[in-house]
């Protein structure tokens, strides 16, 4: 979420507050705004899911209403700009119905995430045979035309249309449906039958957590993330007189400083589509329920991150499985490379975000390079690899932070500054490492024979791959249990 690219189009009627917030940066009124519209969303998610509960009314009513709030808070942010929202949505609709499933792929590759994820989902589901799918594509797979409510809800939901995050249209269709609590498993005919369904849990104290988290966050970037700007990196005078390791330190400082923004924003997403009912993931092995269905990012392991895939594993999660879907499993060229461009142009036209993600390029395969060719050598004893894990968290956070200050810019000729500040060091070192170590090619799919031989019941996908352990079985235990309890209760009776 960015919220210097907001415009101020949309309502002034928060405009005593924005004074409050005068120095704070540019677009006060914007920023302003969307921090009202998500706490309005927050209490309006918490109503939608006490008063508009699956189990009270229906789908439609819950479309309709999810959509029309969508719509409101879009137009109380951006004013009329947001008939973007709107006409995209629309136009995009009209693309899959004219020219037909076989080739909605194609010309759905705008801006948009949800737009063009769909795109990919319904052209697999409905041209593509199973057996040319990954397990994961299956998975998400939707097998009808959405109709065109179910399309604008998913795309305009209050939920998710100011910050997000990204989810795939069949999950938040088993959550308007009222079926994320049901859980499934293969029946001997190998189709997914209903096996047992858990008492809904509560999404209370995830909702808690997460609001905790957003005011620590704001509180930061309101009164620490100003007193180190990114730009102090190319002051003249501080590249000057500033030693080496007071400059490696300010720019690892100075990135940090800037990260709380991006917690704050996406970490209130998440916690109104949890107050929602949307996003649960089933339970842990202490049976404990997991709000993290689409969470965007894990501060604690971004923070700690000792390799390049760590950290871009742990931000802006749902973004970089968009990026995997529908970019990199699917390009039979060069698919890192690819990925790193298309996520350039989704950000934007700054040269910055060009910048960032061509350098991220050549650190994320030379990364890759050094940990395939030397990290073996560290694993044992335990104190070789505690060592190998603080050197590499410290390079992999200066890393992160040389990477991603054009980001910051934007510009180009700020950005070139810093690099030439830095004579490109880092560039340099990471294409000797692509020179002199040997790079192995990575596996992205299952071939064909393989695929078939997959059971078409529900598997690990990307997310959980990410996220952690799989939950299902803990809840396939317990529904086991209470069928158990059921029966013998029965047998009582009898």
């Amino acid at each position: 979420m960015e919220w210097e690219v907001m415009g101020c189009q949309g309502s002034h009627l928060v405009v005593l507050c924005a004074v409050a917030w005068e120095g704070r940066g540019k677009n006060v009124v914007s920023k302003v705004n969307f921090v009202v519209c998500q706490l309005f969303a927050l209490l309006a998610a918490i109503w939608f899911r006490t008063y508009l509960h699956s189990s009270k009314t229906s789908s439609f009513i819950r479309h309709v209403v999810a959509t029309l709030l969508g719509l409101y808070l879009a137009l109380f942010c951006f004013g009329w700009y947001a008939l973007h929202f709107l006409v995209q949505s629309g136009i995009s609709y009209c693309i899959m119905i004219i020219i037909g499933v076989e080739n909605t792929h194609n010309p759905m590759m705008i801006i948009t995430q949800k737009i063009t994820s769909l795109a990919y989902e319904i052209h697999d589901g409905m041209f593509r045979k199973d057996e040319e799918l990954t397990p994961s594509q299956r998975d998400l797979a939707v097998r009808r035309m959405p109709s065109l409510l179910e399309y604008l809800s998913y795309n305009c939901n209050f939920m998710g249309i100011l910050a997000g995050p990204l989810c795939s249209y069949k999950d938040y269709i088993t959550f308007i449906e009222g079926r994320s609590y049901q859980v499934t498993q293969s029946g001997e005919s190998g189709k997914e039958e209903l096996h047992c369904e858990r008492a809904e849990p509560s999404p209370n104290i995830a909702v808690i957590q997460k609001l905790i988290v957003c005011g620590v966050s704001l509180l930061f970037h309101l009164t620490i993330s100003n007193t180190l700007p990114v730009e102090y990196n190319i002051d003249e005078h501080f590249q000057a007189t500033a030693s080496w390791p007071t400059k490696l330190i300010y720019l690892y400082v100075s990135l940090l400083a800037a990260r709380p923004k991006y917690y704050f924003a996406w970490t209130l997403a998440d916690a109104i589509n949890n107050a929602a009912g949307f996003g649960f993931r089933g339970y842990d092995r202490n049976g404990d329920a997991r709000w993290d269905l689409i969470s965007n990012l894990r501060i604690q392991q971004i923070e700690m991150s000792t390799s390049f895939k760590m950290f871009l594993d742990n931000w802006n999660i749902q973004t970089a499985l968009w990026l995997k879907r529908v970019c990199y499993e699917r390009s039979s060229l060069s698919p890192t490379i690819q990925t790193f461009i298309l996520s350039a142009i989704w950000h934007g036209v700054y040269p910055g975000y060009y910048l960032t993600f061509l350098t991220g390029v050549v650190m994320t395969l030379a990364a890759r390079a050094v940990r395939n060719n030397i990290r073996h050598h560290f694993l044992e004893p335990p104190q070789l690899k505690l060592l190998y894990d603080v050197i590499t968290w410290m390079v992999t956070q200066i890393t992160i932070s040389y990477t991603v200050v054009p980001f910051v810019l934007l510009s180009i000729k700020p950005s070139l500054m810093f690099y030439s500040c830095w004579y490109y060091c880092l560039h340099i070192v990471g294409i000797l490492v692509l020179l002199l170590l040997p790079v192995k090619k990575t596996q992205r799919g299952k071939n064909t024979h393989e695929n078939i031989q997959l059971s078409r019941s529900k598997k690990f996908d990307e997310r959980e791959n990410s996220l952690g352990q799989n939950s299902f079985s803990t809840i396939n235990n317990v529904c086991s249990q209470n069928q158990e309890v059921a029966c013998r209760h029965s047998s009582l009776k009898q």
